[in-house]
């Protein structure tokens, strides 16, 4: 088990950094450490390595999804938090995603930011379906927003990782906050201040 997932870790960090195109096995073994025996044993192929680097990276989006701050809001604010934090330190994560460009290449990995979309608007509806959704506010249009300013925090945090910061989020969401939610107690910074504006989000 150890060794199959450096095997992972190697991969990710290289599919990262060089592009799965530009990956092969030996650098990937030679970067875990192991064989290039070791590596077949475990993967017959590079594609079957990625599919587990996928596998792996939607465990982690599943763990950042799983949240719960007793709000749900706030939990899907502190989602996008974790989500910023964990693609600015984790190599398994971005490259899971990134995966997910190349249709058809691995299984699990193409799925993820579709999976993230589809957590984001079955959030916004249960937000919606709660009254926490300002008035005129549609959870669909939100769910566009959110789902966006996620993505283009990934995309320029691969070429500038002041963008992958709790900063850069932060600013996102007090700029949102007051346009798409009713209440002035969540927290734009997930474990940071309150968010206390006025506007047409506060009834």
């Amino acid at each position: 088990m150890r060794t199959r997932n450096a095997l992972i870790e190697s991969a990710a960090e290289l599919f990262d950094r060089e592009g799965f195109e530009t990956a092969s096995l030996s650098m990937i073994s030679a970067r875990a450490g192991v064989s290039s025996g070791a590596l077949h044993f475990h993967f017959a192929s590079k594609a079957d390595l990625a599919d587990a680097v996928g596998q792996a990276a939607a465990l982690r989006l599943d763990r950042i999804t799983a949240q719960d701050a007793g709000d749900t809001l706030q939990s899907l604010i502190d989602a996008t938090h974790a989500l910023v934090r964990a693609l600015g330190q984790d190599a398994v994560l971005r490259a899971g995603f990134d995966l997910g460009d190349g249709v058809g290449r691995v299984s699990s990995g193409a799925g993820l930011r579709r999976a993230w979309q589809e957590w984001v608007e079955e959030v916004l509806a249960k937000a919606d379906m709660e009254g926490a959704l300002a008035h005129g506010v549609s959870a669909e249009d939100a769910a566009a927003v959110v789902v966006a300013a996620t993505a283009g925090l990934e995309s320029l945090g691969r070429h500038d990782p002041q963008w992958l910061t709790a900063d850069s989020l932060s600013r996102f969401w007090r700029l949102l906050l007051p346009r798409v939610a009713c209440t002035s107690t969540l927290r734009p910074s997930g474990s940071g201040g309150m968010w206390r504006g006025e506007g047409p989000g506060v009834h």
